[in-house]
């Protein structure tokens, strides 16, 4: 019989999985929860060099040959983990047969998927059959979408009773001593996405209907397209990502499971925790991130690449450009080799939260919004050093706290890891949650959305 191993990471020899094993390795050990590690890919020699690449020591770690296009290799896969750590994109196009394998074999899969459609798709038509092999597959453990979904929700508790939110807006400003150059397989996954937008909105016109929060107040109007946030001296621009998709539907599970999901092994300590962590959650209005920056100038990549992508998706000339020439389409935004070391080790992201409501709830309908809570949360390089902290500690969340988690099934991140450790874990790790501000509002020009 096979030896069975708490992680495998797959697409281990990729630009990113490579940055996530040598993540990992930081914590094989036989006091960690994770005490066994092995590596998949379709090809054993760059899985090798992936390894030595990754650890000065080269440990004794195990390869497994699983390719995408091979069903068979993706079952004996996922036969011999706990969890699968998939990173291997774009998902729309090859990560299903791997969530269908590992739902099969009832192992848990994690990835690092930015991809609505393609993580609505896996929840419409795995969920049920996980449940019931008790897998837990989460997607979105990456920058995209732990931060947001995580800083969300980290906001949302700070509205103490009777004070009540009724709209978090999120600003994402990238910095760096170098140049910002982001990952290509998102640049990839973006062009794809858009160039499929039709497939997502049938998607969501033919599934079930998802239960909405009550919010007090009304909702927040669209706003400018670039608006100056004085509150945190930046410009700003939406930024179509998955976050706003992720937080909503993690907020539509809470109000099914106002405790949160039920841990299928769960003590009592931890079930208090659970209860009293959701009933200090408070639901809100939650837009597209703004990406931020604090001159007019700094926008100008976003605002390219945005412009470029909605001009030239439609059509496969323009696909083809777009893929062939990131960095003509991004002003060098996205490159295809990607950053150097010096360029990773020089980037940041800070993820700032604006949340604006009532200071008393009972007056909600007889006032204009009173309150602003500031909270933010910071970390390291937003591709290569934090996707892989965020994909890691997500797993040893689920290694060490496996009890306090559903029994199985297809969801957002925050649902999830809401009460568990993650937070913690992630501080730890150098990803920060903090609070910056609370003040009343002294006018509307206050409020810009």
């Amino acid at each position: 019989m096979a030896e069975t191993y708490d992680i495998i990471i797959f697409g281990a020899s990729g630009f990113t999985g490579k940055h996530v094993v040598r993540e990992a390795l930081k914590f094989v050990s036989p006091t960690s929860p994770l005490k066994s590690l092995a590596l998949a890919g379709r090809s054993p020699s760059k899985l090798v060099q992936t390894l030595k690449w990754a650890s000065t020591s080269h440990p004794a770690i195990p390869v497994i040959v699983a390719d995408t296009s091979d069903p068979p290799s993706l079952r004996r896969m996922a036969s011999q983990a706990k969890i699968i750590l998939n990173c291997v994109g774009p998902f729309r196009l090859h990560g299903e047969p791997v969530v269908a394998a590992c739902v099969e074999a009832g192992c848990h899969y994690l990835d690092i998927s930015g991809e609505p459609e393609f993580m609505e798709r896996m929840e419409a038509v795995y969920h049920e059959k996980a449940v019931e092999r008790g897998s837990v597959v989460v997607s979105a453990c990456a920058f995209v979408s732990v931060p947001a979904d995580l800083g969300f929700l980290f906001n949302s508790r700070q509205w103490v009773s009777p004070a009540v939110p009724n709209r978090v807006q999120a600003y994402l400003n990238l910095e760096s001593d170098k140049s910002n150059v982001l990952n290509y397989a998102s640049y990839k996954s973006a062009v794809l996405g858009f160039a499929n937008a039709d497939n997502l909105k049938k998607l969501r016109r033919s599934g079930r209907k998802r239960s909405r929060p009550s919010i007090p107040g009304y909702a927040p109007p669209k706003g400018s397209a670039i608006e100056h946030q004085k509150k945190i001296g930046l410009w700003a621009m939406k930024l179509a990502t998955a976050d706003a998709t992720i937080v909503r539907r993690t907020l539509s599970m809470h109000t099914n499971n106002h405790g949160g999901l039920q841990g299928f092994d769960e003590n009592a300590k931890q079930a208090e925790k659970r209860v009293a962590f959701w009933s200090k959650v408070k639901p809100a209005h939650f837009g597209l991130i703004k990406v931020a920056s604090k001159n007019l100038v700094g926008m100008l990549p976003f605002i390219v690449v945005a412009l470029s992508i909605m001009l030239l998706r439609r059509f496969r000339f323009g696909r083809w450009l777009l893929l062939n020439f990131p960095s003509v389409f991004s002003l060098g935004l996205f490159r295809k080799n990607g950053p150097t070391d010096e360029e990773i080790a020089s980037a940041s992201f800070k993820m700032w939260f604006v949340g604006h409501g009532f200071g008393d709830a009972n007056a909600v309908g007889s006032r204009e919004l009173d309150t602003e809570i500031i909270t933010r949360v910071t970390g390291p390089d937003i591709g290569y050093v934090a996707t892989p902290i965020i994909l890691v500690q997500c797993a040893l969340t689920v290694l060490e706290q496996r009890g306090d988690l559903p029994k199985g099934g297809v969801f957002p991140p925050g649902i999830v890891f809401g009460s568990t450790d993650l937070q913690d874990r992630l501080q730890e790790n150098g990803i920060s949650f903090d609070v910056i501000s609370r003040s009343w509002i002294s006018s509307k020009s206050d409020l810009r959305y």
